[in-house]
């Protein structure tokens, strides 16, 4: 994908496992990876942080792909239950990268994501 002429190299999570599983488990993340959910329809969207050992960004586009929202710094989750981290607004394609790139490449509402498959 591209967002502000920056490219990131993207896992797609285009199913119900794989947006259940998403980015569980892992310890690092390369700084110019993500992971891009798919979904069908545009509706407010809540994420959460269970199992997930990295911080991340959460970045919320609409079906014209662009951004609506953005969740910044999210942490790993510790305590059960894990809080939800929502979209604010309908969605239908969320990209996760690493804590910190949103801000470091400057996002704003309104900033149009390119999916390049």
């Amino acid at each position: 994908v591209e967002l502000k002429g920056q490219r990131f190299s993207i896992e797609i999570a285009d199913t119900d496992a794989s947006r259940e599983h998403g980015l569980m488990d892992r310890t690092e993340m390369a700084k110019d990876h993500g992971m891009l959910f798919v979904f069908d329809d545009d509706a407010p969207r809540a994420f959460w942080m269970k199992n997930t050992k990295i911080a991340l960004d959460m970045l919320f586009f609409d079906a014209d792909k662009r951004l609506v929202s953005v969740q910044h710094d999210v942490q790993p989750c510790i305590a059960d239950p894990c809080p939800a981290y929502s979209s604010g607004a309908p969605a239908r394609y969320v990209l996760e990268l690493n804590a910190g790139q949103s801000r470091a490449i400057g996002v704003s509402p309104g900033d149009e994501i390119t999916i390049n498959r």
